[in-house]
């Protein structure tokens, strides 16, 4: 842009006396200098003359910043320790987390004063999320499919689409899993099993050795009791792990309802989809257990997991749609909750049974959860990374996208 003022300013003065013919000529080597369009050039060269750039520079103010870099740095540290949320759930989380973090000491830091705590709150989601797409670019990885289509029962299960009435009591799961491959199919892995509520977004996880419907059932009738409410309805892919007999009398023994999306839709369950990435993939990241070791790793990191996003990490949830004023069609959310605080608005408890699910919490700081969580992150890394890292470069695959992330663990911890 400085260059196009450059040659416009000094074109200016002979573009103006020169007759018709010469201003063709000059708008031709304007266009060649420039890459300009031709309308673009006539109207640079008969506008007002703008500044000269050297001095519009030497001349200009900067703008005082908003907020102070000790503040970014309780930004960031906070942000840590809350498990990495996106800024429209960190402000609403702010009011429950602080108190909790300061009277457990995680505030004790020179840049956590009272004036940067007082920025902190002030901060717009928008501008956390500005101040920390850095971090979060650094952190975007990709997985890779399982799921293989299964002939049986699928005549005898009902569909589920994304077009269905949305559900309004709890106890509307949706199922499926997560491989945790690596970079390759070959061999056996570890396969995590994320079942999710549509009207809450209570959500349990356990993983498992392999997909064999033994496990799936297994694992099924291990998370059940850990939802504070009865289930209802069973909604998973066409996957065979989960269209097959055993999970079928499984679920029929207990009354419950099964029903499955359609093939290659994956909209249809837009809500464990989302979970798969924002909880297991988030947590687990990508590398590749096979071992008993890291199977049982797993399994103490779902817990602390599943009570951090349950009781300390507020959702939204669509409630349908609206026109804007540009005419245009757009989704409506209501207030960041937790899912506890959806369970005890729903009013499926009795008080016992509340006092009860809320006992869990007693005492907990959440910070210390999100300690522990990153130090089984990090033995699994360090027990999966090597394997992988061979895996990925046999297949020419590059794994440096993962460092930023064992960095921020290590800092966490």
């Amino acid at each position: 842009m400085a260059a196009r003022r450059h040659v416009t300013n000094k074109l200016r003065a002979a573009y103006a006396r020169a007759p018709k013919r010469d201003k063709a000529r000059i708008l031709d080597e304007v266009m060649a200098t420039t890459g300009m369009g031709r309308s673009t050039a006539r109207r640079m060269l008969t506008g007002p003359a703008l500044p000269d750039p050297v001095e519009q520079l030497d001349r200009r103010k900067l703008r005082s910043k908003e907020y102070s870099d000790e503040s970014r740095l309780l930004l960031a540290h906070v942000w840590a320790l809350m498990g990495c949320p996106c800024g429209k759930y960190l402000v609403v989380m702010l009011e429950l987390w602080l108190p909790l973090l300061a009277e457990a000491g995680d505030l004790d830091k020179p840049f956590a004063t009272a004036q940067t705590l007082a920025e902190l709150r002030l901060m717009s989601a928008a501008t956390i999320d500005r101040y920390l797409a850095p971090a979060r670019k650094s952190m975007q990885l990709r997985g890779i499919s399982t799921t293989k289509p299964s002939p049986l029962l699928r005549n005898s299960i009902g569909l589920s689409k994304v077009g269905d009435a949305p559900a309004t009591v709890p106890g509307v799961i949706e199922a499926d899993t997560v491989a945790h491959c690596g970079p390759t199919f070959v061999g056996e892995f570890a396969r995590t099993l994320t079942m999710t509520d549509l009207v809450t977004g209570w959500t349990e996880n356990a993983s498992i050795r392999n997909n064999a419907s033994k496990w799936i059932v297994q694992a099924v009738a291990d998370l059940e009791g850990m939802f504070p409410f009865p289930l209802r309805v069973f909604d998973s892919d066409n996957g065979s792990e989960f269209i097959n007999h055993d999970v079928a009398d499984w679920l029929q023994e207990r009354d419950i309802a099964q029903t499955r999306s359609r093939p290659y839709k994956k909209n249809d369950q837009a809500t464990v989809e989302s979970t798969n990435n924002h909880v297991v993939r988030k947590h687990a990241f990508h590398w590749r257990y096979d071992t008993p070791e890291e199977l049982i790793l797993l399994n103490e990191l779902w817990p602390l997991v599943s009570m951090r996003l349950n009781f300390f990490t507020p959702t939204k949830k669509p409630t349908g749609y609206a026109t804007a004023a540009s005419g245009r069609r757009v989704r409506l959310y209501d207030k960041p909750r937790t899912p506890w605080l959806r369970v005890l608005d729903s009013g499926l408890l009795t008080d016992e049974d509340a006092a009860a699910v809320q006992a869990r919490i007693a005492g907990v700081n959440p910070a210390d959860l999100t300690r522990r969580i990153n130090q089984i992150q990090l033995r699994l890394i360090e027990l999966s990374r090597d394997k992988t890292e061979a895996l990925a470069t046999a297949r020419g695959l590059d794994m440096a996208s993962l460092e930023p992330s064992i960095r921020r663990l290590q800092t966490t911890k």
